[in-house]
């Protein structure tokens, strides 16, 4: 396994690693090509894959406000799952994040992924079960 920064060239390889392991996306909003490589352009070591061989089996992203940093679209495919991927995928993110200077690291995760959540509580990730999450789109497609 090598875990190294994507590129535009591997949206293919992004969306199938999505799609097999069974994470929605935006493909005419916020996953499409170009916006994606509109938010790699600006964070280029926020997008990170795991590869083995040539091949994509799991991502993940990072992202910022100015007060904290968060872990998003963490996938690995099924076959590959259990390999320690995830953690290795988490851990890498964790690093850059604290190098740009974040100490409090979140991560939010959709109900029905539990092996997601064992990950994080595992790895020290503290649960707020009184927080609710809101959000508003401009479009459903974004």
């Amino acid at each position: 396994m090598d875990l190294k920064t994507l590129s535009p060239d591997d949206y293919d390889a992004i969306i199938s690693v999505w799609e097999t392991a069974g994470l929605g996306y935006r493909p005419k909003g916020r996953d499409s090509c170009a916006e994606i490589t509109r938010q790699m352009a600006l964070d280029p070591d926020m997008w990170l894959g795991s590869f083995v061989g040539e091949e994509l089996v799991g991502i993940i992203i990072g992202s910022y406000d100015s007060r904290k940093a968060w872990l998003n679209r963490l996938a690995v495919i099924p076959q590959h799952q259990g390999k320690g991927i995830a953690r290795a995928l988490v851990n890498e993110m964790e690093g850059r994040l604290r190098a740009r200077g974040f100490h409090i690291i979140t991560v939010l995760i959709e109900g029905g992924h539990e092996a997601s959540f064992a990950l994080f509580t595992g790895n020290g990730y503290e649960v707020f079960e009184n927080i609710r999450y809101l959000r508003k789109l401009d479009d459903p497609d974004v």
